[in-house]
């Protein structure tokens, strides 16, 4: 029978919710009208309100071959960024759901990451890959040139990628370990009774089982590779060099306080918002009804 809690008083339950509410309105309903009122708008050159020019910053947009190199550029590093912290941390997990030795004393550490800011994980990483110090500096002295993310723009963005990476194993692994945990052991020692290798029992086994999980961390880090990047990029490159670590959020950042254009910034945030919509809408609609444990 189910039960369900009723109040004697009608506005406690509206007074209990209040401050979610407040913080919502004021972080996200708010900002997003009036990202929807720029984004629609243009503002004249010396002031005086603005005039509703409909989808015009958005037509500007989309026939703007540099903001299409961003899309592009935004895509792939959301994509390495995903599969490097998501195999990094699935290797870590497998290797401590075995209980080999010395994982318990590293089984803290290996959430760490996660607890950093990212600009402050972005100074540590700038810095250990600065081309003129540590073992980076010692390759470039024998091989003069060889890496400076200064005027590369692949090792630069590469660099972030890393960064960011590293940055998301501690998530994932905590997630991929408790998946992992709640497998039986007798799956796996059958396998390992008929034969199989530890990788091909992950592979065959025990990965089928966590599909679930895997999906879920799958669209919860392509998410976060496209909305939580600014901090590293602004400490790490500030979209350099020549624009080559210039994703969608810092574009945003870019053209709207840098290049005094909040109309087509607007347009732009509307439709990186309208990306991670479309992302929530896969997770919850799609993988969470379609994969589940057989």
């Amino acid at each position: 029978m189910e039960r369900r809690a009723y109040y004697r008083n009608k506005g406690l339950p509206w007074l209990l919710i209040a401050p979610q509410l407040l913080l919502v309105l004021v972080f996200f309903y708010w900002p997003t009208s009036q990202a929807l009122y720029w984004a629609f708008t243009l503002e004249q050159p010396w002031g005086g309100g603005n005039t509703w020019v409909g989808w015009d910053n958005f037509l500007s947009i989309f026939h703007d071959k540099e903001y299409w190199g961003t899309v592009v550029r935004s895509a792939f590093y959301a994509c390495c960024t995903t599969a490097l912290s998501m195999f990094m941390a699935l290797t870590l997990a497998v290797f401590v759901d075995r209980s080999l030795k010395g994982t318990r004393a590293f089984q803290s550490v290996y959430v760490w990451p996660y607890a950093i800011a990212a600009p402050a994980a972005g100074v540590a990483f700038r810095f250990m890959f600065a081309p003129e110090a540590g073992l980076i500096g010692a390759i470039n002295d024998i091989w003069p040139g060889i890496w400076n993310p200064a005027i590369n723009g692949y090792q630069a963005l590469g660099m972030i990628i890393v960064c960011h990476s590293w940055l998301g194993i501690g998530y994932n692994f905590i997630f991929f370990l408790a998946a992992l945990q709640m497998i039986p052991r007798s799956i796996s020692e059958a396998g390992a009774m008929d034969g199989a290798r530890p990788v091909r029992r992950m592979l065959d086994l025990q990965l089928p089982l966590i599909a679930p999980t895997v999906f879920f961390l799958l669209i919860i880090n392509l998410i976060s590779s496209f909305t939580d990047s600014f901090g590293l990029i602004d400490t790490m490159t500030e979209g350099g060099p020549f624009g080559s670590t210039e994703v969608m959020v810092y574009k945003i950042y870019f053209d709207g306080f840098k290049g005094l254009d909040y109309s087509g910034a607007a347009a732009q945030s509307i439709i990186l918002m309208l990306l991670v919509v479309a992302l929530t809408f896969v997770q919850f609609k799609w993988v969470e009804k379609r994969v589940h444990y057989n």
